[in-house]
């Protein structure tokens, strides 16, 4: 038996959710064509049953908000997922979209090195100024996206025709946010894959050029291009894992694809219907606490049957009623009034939108209730933020529990 955690790591918009969801084969993740869909780390658990001469394993993967430059608070927060998920992992993904043409220059190791200790974390590892940046060329397995293709010769000329050079934008000495991923990966102690994804949306010529730039960059253990939205080359993906993995027993029950609760999935959903049905500021400016879930009641006794019907078939049975009533936060009066929309038209596709994927989720039909409300400039405030983090929900409701149970069993 083999098990560990996996963390995938990107720019925004690489397809990391798709990926993750693609994986798990469960939706575990929210995904839109909107960057910076993920705010927190996801987990997503993967069971992978014994094959002939295989063992059996458990993945745990880790999506990871995109890497991007921080403007706010929340943004600061994200990238502090980001640190967090490379901290504990033993093999890491950088998922990169092979549609987007990535902003790197031809930096020597001296110059990595500095500005690499520039946007360090505090208590993070930073390289040494000798050491080697370009490493062994690690084998490419391309499989049948670059099957028959000669890989173009090393030099400068087939790495600019993937790699566009972009002047120093004043980050440390970073030229652009891709350099800045790659310098998180070169601070890493752990294999690292270089996932291409999106490999249906170029042709195949593109493809080879693109991995030998970023070969150049770092020594990747594995490079392997996939379509998570088509699910090509997830298989190849998954059995190369599994190699890397350390022996181990499982870290979650089999029948596990998460370790988020169903109130944060639930309210992840309405966020995702509000990244849909708004444009411009407005999703980036929402956020969504659930304030009450109320779960139907267990069925006493023998379930029912269902009722016959005249001329054959049978009645289809009532599911239950699960009772949701959330609070969607936005920062501006004007924001609010966009996600209400003329006459509470706009709040009421939000909520029909997500009432279905919640029942699909749920497995129960759906009472779901929405409030808008104001909070002057949430996305600075770190007490607010750290509301929004499901794990500090879980023990706040813990905490109020435990009183309640103490006030009870002290009232005669």
């Amino acid at each position: 038996m083999k098990s560990g955690f996996v963390s995938i790591l990107g720019r925004p918009n690489a397809g990391k959710s798709t990926l993750l969801n693609a994986l798990v084969g469960e939706k575990v993740a929210i995904v839109t064509s909107k960057p910076q869909t993920t705010r927190n780390r996801i987990t997503g658990v993967l069971e992978v049953p014994a094959g002939k001469g295989k063992p059996a394993a458990q993945i745990v993967f880790v999506d990871t908000p995109g890497v991007h430059k921080p403007g706010t608070q929340l943004d600061r927060r994200m990238m502090q997922e980001v640190y967090d998920a490379l901290e504990t992992r033993d093999v890491v993904i950088l998922l990169v979209d092979a549609s987007r043409e990535m902003q790197l220059s031809a930096v020597e190791p001296v110059e990595i090195a500095e500005a690499q200790v520039s946007e360090a974390r505090p208590g993070a590892p930073a390289p040494e100024v000798g050491d080697d940046f370009s490493g062994a060329k690690a084998p490419v397995d391309l499989g049948d996206s670059t099957r028959g293709l000669k890989p173009p010769p090393p030099s400068v000329e087939s790495t600019a025709a993937s790699v566009k050079n972009r002047t120093l934008s004043g980050r440390g000495g970073w030229r652009s946010e891709d350099e800045f991923v790659l310098g998180l990966v070169r601070k890493l102690d752990c294999p690292v894959f270089l996932v291409i994804n999106k490999i249906d949306l170029v042709r195949r010529e593109q493809l080879l050029p693109l991995i030998d730039g970023l070969m150049k960059e770092f020594p990747f253990a594995e490079v392997i291009p996939v379509s998570a939205r088509k699910r090509d080359g997830l298989g190849a993906l998954i059995e190369k894992l599994v190699e890397y993995l350390p022996a181990g027993e499982r870290y979650f029950p089999p029948e596990q694809f998460t370790d988020q609760p169903e109130r944060f999935l639930v309210a992840e959903l309405i966020r995702e219907r509000i990244l849909m049905e708004t444009g411009e500021e407005v999703p980036y400016a929402a956020a969504v606490v659930i304030e009450k879930f109320e779960e139907p009641a267990p069925v006493a006794g023998k379930p029912k049957k269902p009722r016959p019907l005249k001329g054959g078939g049978f009645a289809e049975l009532k599911l239950p009623v699960t009772n949701i009533s959330a609070v969607i936060y936005c920062e501006r009066e004007g924001q609010k009034a966009i996600l209400i929309g003329r006459q509470g038209a706009k709040l009421r596709a939000i909520g029909t939108g997500a009432r279905k994927e919640i029942e699909s989720l749920l497995g129960t039909r759906v009472y779901l209730e929405l409030h808008v409300i104001v909070e002057p400039g949430w996305r600075e405030s770190r007490g607010f933020i750290d509301t929004l983090d499901w794990r500090k929900q879980l023990e706040d409701m813990a905490a109020r529990q435990a009183g309640e149970d103490e006030d009870g069993s002290g009232s005669i």
